[in-house]
């Protein structure tokens, strides 16, 4: 075992005594020594369960005979930095996370690990840790939150965009709010729709990297400890076996992934995310991936924010299981594929049928012939720009607007507020992409006030920048190459018109090749002032969106 080299041996007296002053016995320090990676936190809803979770992970683990040693690392709520400055540490947080489990696994002689996640940038950056270790490694998931309801209405994060924008606009009083914030999260687990969390949640599952129901098993159901106690078994088995992360995340698992992202309609972070922990594995895997599979896949569900169904919902419905069973029927998915199981994923699935047709729609009745995600390319976005088709309305699939263009978020939240974006506009917001901004906010704050306004089926939004899984209309993000990289975005101007079609993969700045190339020839690019630290950093080294905004060597 890889942890006998600090544990055995005469010179190894001084780490038995430490192991022995935390209480392990000499029985113990003989086991497999299994890492326990927890982000829990009783700060937001997300992580407050993972103490009863990684307690059902260490005893699942004594009890097939392996020694757990839990550490934690952070984790950052989306929700709490959505619209302010906050949100630029979020995706940053993602290299932070995969480094520092690399540091403990590697400083420690870690024998395995079980990865327990949650929210949106800590279950991309364990995997891209686990890919990166190549050691036998199994993802627990916190779950999934309970939709709010309040009266007649289900409530979630989505909801309460939509609320945003109705006070902003005066159809409901400021007063109702309490009300609502007191329903809107029951409880503890991943924002209850189809948002970031839960999109990786279950992409966990069609990578093979977790036991079937870790994505879509209710935060609050006990089906989540016992999930926990099966996994920490597993992984001891995985250890003795020698089942790394490598045998099951394979070029096959990713394209089962993808799959499953585009037949779910997922966040548009796991075009993002994906690439990173591909990357870890030296598995090539782009944006064009991404939109070749979605010409020929379906999207079969419409979970919120693109439909009025929850994770619970999907849950009941057959889950992920239910899901890649169909894929397989499809011809989508690849059923050889590896799991943590030790089973092929068509082993796995081979008994999951979809319970509710209206939920996991069949192959012959989908939401959408094409993926719940598009990549348009055009002279604004060469090398692509990512949108959520499922949850965009039919009426601006195509769409052309006159540019009302802003170089911060702030700014345009600003002009929302005070009327200043009219039916037929095409916001641009720019310099927010991970080197500009830096950090690559998320603008769900703005797509929640457009909806909430009415102006979700009238207005388009571009962006450098990204959206949350909550976000939906016509939101364009992740134009690349960004604005700070001298990309096209930064050349448009208020009124310039641009033109689109989802359907035919094409968005297009409606400026001549020699005009642009003056205003290149002119262009100051604002001056933004980054806080020394991580941040500063973090922008230094950050490569382009398009490779899944890593950190270049």
């Amino acid at each position: 075992m890889r942890s006998d080299t600090m544990k055995r041996g005469i010179h190894r007296i001084s780490t038995r005594a430490l192991l022995k002053g935390a209480g392990y016995r000499q029985g113990d320090i003989d086991r497999p020594f299994i890492g326990v990676i927890n982000a829990y936190s009783p700060a937001f809803p997300g992580h407050m369960g993972m103490d009863k979770l990684t307690r059902a992970v260490e005893e699942g683990i004594w009890r097939a005979g392996g020694t757990p040693l839990a550490c934690t690392t952070i984790g950052v709520c989306d929700g709490y930095c959505a619209g302010h400055e906050g949100m630029r540490w979020s995706l940053p947080s993602r290299e932070l996370i995969a480094d520092s489990i690399e540091t403990m696994a590697q400083a420690h002689r870690l024998d395995g690990l079980v990865l327990v996640t949650g929210c949106d940038k800590i279950t991309p950056g364990m995997l891209m840790a686990a890919a990166r270790l190549d050691l036998p490694a199994i993802v627990v998931n916190s779950g999934p939150m309970l939709p709010g309801r309040l009266g007649e209405e289900d409530l979630d994060l989505a909801a309460l965009g939509r609320i945003r924008g109705k006070v902003v606009k005066g159809e409901l009083p400021e007063t109702a709010l309490p009300a609502i914030e007191e329903e809107a999260c029951p409880g503890c687990g991943s924002c209850a729709g189809m948002f970031t969390a839960n999109s990786m949640g279950c992409l966990t599952e069609a990578l093979g990297m977790a036991l079937p129901g870790n994505g879509t098993i209710p935060a609050v159901h006990s089906g989540r400890l016992r999930l926990a106690k099966d996994s920490g078994e597993r992984i001891v088995e995985m250890v003795l076996a020698d089942r790394r992360p490598s045998q099951i995340m394979t070029p096959a698992a990713f394209a089962n992934a993808i799959a499953a992202d585009l037949m779910i309609g997922c966040s548009t972070n796991t075009t993002l995310h994906l690439p990173a922990i591909a990357r870890e594995l030296g598995i090539p895997l782009s944006l064009r991936e991404f939109d070749e599979a979605s010409r020929r896949i379906p999207n079969l569900c419409h979970l919120s924010p693109s439909g009025s169904r929850y994770l619970t919902d999907f849950h009941r419905a057959g889950g992920m299981s239910a899901l890649l069973r169909a894929g397989m029927e499809g011809g989508f998915v690849d059923g050889s594929a590896l799991t943590v199981t030790g089973e092929a994923l068509g082993d796995v699935i081979k008994d999951a049928r979809a319970g509710d047709p209206e939920v996991i729609r069949p192959l012959d009745r989908p939401y959408l012939k094409e993926g719940g995600l598009a990549v348009l390319y055009g002279n604004i976005a060469p090398q692509g720009c990512v949108i959520k088709t499922a949850a965009c309305p039919p009426e601006m699939f195509t769409f052309e607007g006159i540019a009302r263009v802003f170089d911060s978020e702030e700014a345009t939240a600003a002009a929302l507020r005070e009327g200043g974006i009219q039916k037929g506009d095409l916001i641009v917001v720019r310099y927010e992409g991970p080197k500009g901004g830096p950090g690559m906010r998320e603008m769900v704050h703005l797509t929640g006030l457009l909806l909430g306004m009415g102006l979700g089926k009238e207005v388009a939004l571009l962006t450098d920048g990204r959206f949350s899984g909550v976000s939906g209309g016509a939101s364009f993000g992740h134009i690349s190459p960004e604005a700070a990289l001298g990309g096209p975005i930064a050349l448009v101007k208020t009124g310039d018109r641009i033109r689109y079609s989802i359907p035919e993969r094409w968005i297009t700045l409606d400026v001549a090749g020699e005009e642009l190339e003056r205003r290149r020839r002119e262009l100051v690019p604002p001056k933004r002032e980054i806080p020394k630290g991580y941040l500063r950093r973090y922008a230094a080294l950050v490569g382009p969106v398009a490779h899944g905004a890593v950190l270049e060597e």
